[in-house]
This record gives C-alpha cells, structure tokens and sequence, in this order.
C-alpha cells in the first residue's frame, strides 16, 4: 500500500507585543551616575546588579518594570533601593544607577541629576560627624553656597528623586483640577449623559491619583516615624563606619593637608567604634528634614486632591438633590392626575346612569332636566376634586 503523506501545516503567526519588547530592553538598560557627574549606560542582567550594589533579588525585583509593585523606599547596607512611580533606581553612596532612561518622564530626572550631583567646588566632600560636633557637620542649604560641608551623595540623588516625583504628582494633580472643575461646574448646569460620563472619567483618574499620592506620602511617613529605617538610608556614615577600602577613595587627597578635618576624622573613627550608626537623634536629622519637607509637599499635593474629592462629593449629592427635586414634582402631578381621573370617573358614573336605553316612564316630559343634570355634575366633580388637592395640600403631599 502507498504510504500516504500528511500535508505540513504551518505554525500560527505570533505577532509579537511590541510593549512587552520594549520592558524587556529596558530591564537590562540602567544609567550609571557616579559623584562626579560622569554617566555610562549599562546592558547587563539583573545578577551584574546584585553583585555590584550588593542587594537580594528580591529587592531588584521591586524595580522589574514588567512587574506592578508600589513605591517603596528601602535601606540595605550597601545601597537605597527606589522605586517611586516611574523612578526606578539603586542609589549607594558613590553612583546612581537609574533603570530605563530613556522613558520620557525619566529624560528629565537624568538631566537634573547630572547637574546637580557634582560638587559644587569640583572634588569630592566628605561629611564628617562627631558625636560633638554632629549639629556643625549637618547640612544646611543656605550655608552650601558659603563653602560648607555639602550633603552626602546618597542624600543629593535622593532628594532630586524626591523632587521629580513630587513635582510629577502636583502637575498631574493641577492637571486634573483644570480639568475637573469646569466639567463638574457644567455638569451642575445641565444634566446630561455627556457630562455624566465625563465627569465618571474624571473620577476614575482622581481615584488612581490619589492611591498613587497616598502610597508615596505613606511610605515618607513611615521613614519618619522609624529612626533607624532612616538611619539605613546614611550609607555614607555607613561606608564610613565600616573602614572599608571603598571609604577610604571618597576621602581626598586635601584632607591629609588639613590638621582640623583630619583631627575630625580620627575623632570620628574612634567615635564609631563605641556608637553604632543610626541610633543617635542627631545622626538623622539632616535625613529627617529633608523628608519632612518632601512629606509637607506630598501632603500639600494630597490635600488638593482630597478637596477635588470633596467637591466630587458635593457636586454629586447637589446633582442627587435635583433629581430628587424633579422625582417629587413628577409624584406631585401623578397625583394631580389621579385626581382628576377620579373626579371623571364620578362624572362618567352619572352620566352613563342617565344614558342607559331602558323602559321608564319618568323621563318622559322633563327634558329640560338633562342641562341640571349636566351642570351639577360638572360642579360637583370640581368640588370633588379641590377638596382631594385640599386635603393632599394639608396632609403636604403636594407643594403649596
């Protein structure tokens, strides 16, 4: 027998997601800034990453952009991983490593950070703290300009996360604010599908706004109210603290020359052998206020919203109000109707009682009954009739 041969069927077409693509490439794409303002861009996996920051995958999966996770600020020994809305970073405290730089409202913040990460006087500062002198060694921007101490570097790529973040939020809060109030003004002018549905979508961002508001203000809360999870967050001091090689680079060359600062550091490196880090109020202070002052703005942001809430609220039991309003009015005439219905049907009744076709005899000769008839009906139905508007009047089923 011939051997039959069955024909090839080609395997189904399968058209690639050109979004999914993209989050592919751009979890192997990292920024690299470090404190002198130098960038290079990075194409390595996630393993390259832990090695050199020194953090669990656990941690770098909060940065994976194929996944949802929400903004979370966390202190590791050797690093702060951030992840707050489109800013995915690992800061330490020599260099910023920034995951997909190229997104649009990422381009931005890479601009900033390159501007402001440098130094001002072009070398590398060193933040010396002494249980003494800790409230000398703390930042303070008015003093920067003056040739003070600058902050450390984990703190400056903080703060312009902080900032970019704050500054996102706030713009797309007044966005919808411009939005927001005109069509719930319209709405409250004229109700009509359009508008209702237009306002429903408008809701539904605020809704999302204000999760993403309240998850980024809970989390500096948080850091606030927990002084060694801000403690986490001193690398430096850490780095410091620890003696190791990779400290002893971030110290330059001009500090040997200086008796003061090398008086300091030897004070310092005695000091955090008997104190350990984070524990002491003053150690975070600087931290703490620059997150109180974030957390101020990030309020300030969510007050907005609460108050476009409010005023949702209100212009929804305004709208409420008047349709209850109309609902009365429309009971209001069915009852008027119902009235007269039965006011009619009284009329009707004596008039189909004169309008039988029976044999009598008493109808015969009195013609000019009929008018009588007709007109004491017609007036005794509208008696009938305002005495019923009378008594749904005094019992207020209607308006007056």
């Amino acid at each position: 027998m011939p051997k039959t041969i069955a024909p090839l069927v080609a395997p189904p077409l399968v058209v690639p997601d050109q979004n999914l693509e993209k989050k592919k490439a751009a979890s192997r794409s990292w920024l690299l800034l470090d404190a002198n303002g130098d960038s290079m861009m990075l194409e390595v996996d996630k393993y390259a990453i832990m090695h050199r920051v020194g953090i669990h995958a656990r941690d770098l999966r909060i940065l994976d952009p194929l996944l949802s996770y929400p903004s979370t600020i966390l202190g590791r020994e050797r690093a702060i991983v951030l992840n707050l809305e489109h800013i995915k970073a690992i800061i330490t405290a020599e260099e910023v490593l920034l995951r997909n730089p190229h997104d649009e409202y990422v381009i931005p913040i890479v601009e900033e950070l390159c501007r402001r990460l440098p130094p001002k006087s072009g070398r590398k500062h060193l933040v010396v703290y002494d249980e003494k002198e800790s409230r000398d060694g703390l930042w303070d921007p008015q003093n920067e300009d003056a040739g003070g101490d600058a902050p450390p570097f984990e703190f400056r790529a903080l703060e312009v996360a902080l900032e970019a973040i704050c500054s996102f939020l706030d713009a797309r809060t007044t966005e919808l604010e411009t939005n927001a109030y005109p069509a719930l003004d319209e709405l409250t002018k004229k109700i009509s599908s359009r508008n209702l549905d237009r306002v429903r979508k408008l809701k539904s961002r605020m809704t999302r706004l204000t999760a993403r508001i309240q998850k980024v203000r809970d989390e500096l809360e948080q850091l606030l109210d927990d002084d060694e999870d801000m403690a986490d967050l001193f690398l430096t001091r850490k780095l410091v603290g620890s003696g190791s090689p990779t400290a002893l680079s971030v110290v330059p060359s001009w500090v040997a020359a200086s008796p003061t600062i090398a008086s300091r550091i030897s004070r310092f490196s005695r000091a955090s052998t008997i104190a350990s880090f984070g524990h002491g109020s003053d150690d975070v202070e600087e931290l703490e206020m620059l997150l109180e002052a974030y957390f101020m703005q990030i309020d300030s942001t969510l007050n907005k919203v609460t108050t476009l809430r409010e005023y949702i609220d209100d212009t929804e039991d305004y709208i409420n109000i008047q349709l209850d309003n109309h609902r009365n009015r429309l009971i209001q005439l069915e009852l008027m109707l119902s009235a007269a219905t039965v006011v009619l049907s009284i009329y009707s009744l004596v008039a189909a009682v004169f309008g039988m076709n029976l044999p009598y005899k008493w109808n015969e000769g009195y013609s000019y009954v009929f008018k009588w008839v007709v007109i004491i009906g017609g007036l005794g139905s509208m008696v009938i009739f305002f005495l019923v508007l009378g008594y749904a009047r005094y019992k207020r089923l209607i308006g007056t």
